[in-house]
């Protein structure tokens, strides 16, 4: 599962990350990170049952942890193709099809939102 683990400033100077993967034994494939002196936010995909383990590893030392299980949504109907969103989508959710039509893959959404911000149509929102 995808879960996204975020770091307040206070915490950000902390191994809390690397702690937590020591302590527990879990690995965790970190898709996205963004880490900077004043906050850190990271999108890692782990194993459903591991899950509840490195979450209380994890917030045990202060991190916030959420599951995202709601991927990006496309308006079909606002739509217009262009494929502005494959080019800034980190993780290849969009492509075009043999008839440059908009293929969209949701399930390797990570929602880092970087889609919505380029789409020129907002056709694209989170998913409810």
């Amino acid at each position: 599962m995808k879960i996204k683990i975020s770091i307040p400033t206070e915490r950000i100077h902390n191994p809390i990350i690397s702690e937590s993967i020591i302590e527990t034994g879990i690995l965790l494939n970190i898709m996205v990170a963004n880490i900077d002196s004043t906050y850190g936010e990271l999108i890692a995909d782990v194993k459903d049952s591991r899950f509840d383990k490195i979450k209380n590893a994890l917030e045990s030392r202060g991190a916030i942890v959420a599951i995202l299980d709601r991927p990006i949504h496309r308006d079909e109907e606002e739509c217009v193709e262009c494929g502005a969103c494959i080019s800034v989508c980190p993780m290849k959710v969009y492509a075009f099809d043999e008839t440059w039509g908009l293929c969209v893959d949701e399930k390797k959404c990570i929602q880092c939102g970087m889609c919505i911000k380029m789409c020129p149509h907002g056709a694209l929102k989170l998913g409810e």
